[in-house]
């Protein structure tokens, strides 16, 4: 299994990456290659799920752990396969997925393409209570309610492509508060207003 692979952020496409390691170019099916954009000609480690079925081998990336680890998950919900356990991760964060299932949230998991109730039901009785996450359903409901930046997978975005492009804990903390005010739904809009207040 190839557990990550270390790698130049060659090329961007609707749905991989192309990560160039010692001249050989990976292809790294993403849930949304474009949050690589901010890395595109710089070196990320990027998680991978190595899938293998008769027909093919396919890589599966992700920028983080939790993220792969989610991926795992859901793929052993029966009626999941990797199309729609990767439209889930493209369209909310770990957190967010992990107060659905805990809270029973039929709506919210019937919000991701090609999931039904009855693919939402069996997601819960598959999952909740068996998630390796530390997050509190209580809690991230919470930081929803209020807004918190916690909450917001826009920013949350905008800061690691900030950290991968070499700033520290420090400088993002102190620009935080501005960015948190600037509510937004990219996160390219908070990657540029962060480099305009970082670059001062």
């Amino acid at each position: 299994m190839i557990a990550y692979i270390n790698g130049e952020v060659a090329e961007i496409t609707e749905q991989a990456i192309i990560l160039d390691t010692n001249g050989i170019g990976y292809e790294v099916i993403c849930p949304n290659p474009y949050r690589f954009q901010a890395q595109v000609g710089q070196r990320q480690k990027v998680y991978t799920y190595h899938y293998v079925r008769e027909d093919a081998q396919i890589l599966y990336g992700f920028q983080n752990q939790e993220e792969k680890t989610l991926f795992a998950q859901i793929l052993n919900v029966s009626g999941i396969g990797p199309k729609g356990a990767l439209a889930v991760l493209a369209t909310t964060s770990v957190q967010d997925f992990v107060v659905a299932i805990e809270q029973e949230d039929e709506k919210f998991l019937t919000s991701f393409p090609g999931v039904g109730k009855k693919t939402a039901r069996q997601m819960i009785l598959d999952l909740k209570g068996k998630l390796p996450f530390d997050y509190q359903a209580e809690d991230m409901a919470q930081q929803q309610k209020d807004g918190t930046p916690e909450s917001n997978q826009a920013l949350t975005e905008a800061i690691e492509a900030l950290k991968a492009l070499g700033y520290s804990e420090k400088e993002i903390n102190h620009i935080k508060p501005v960015l948190t005010k600037e509510q937004s739904d990219t996160a390219d809009t908070y990657i540029r207003k962060g480099l305009a207040l970082l670059m001062k």
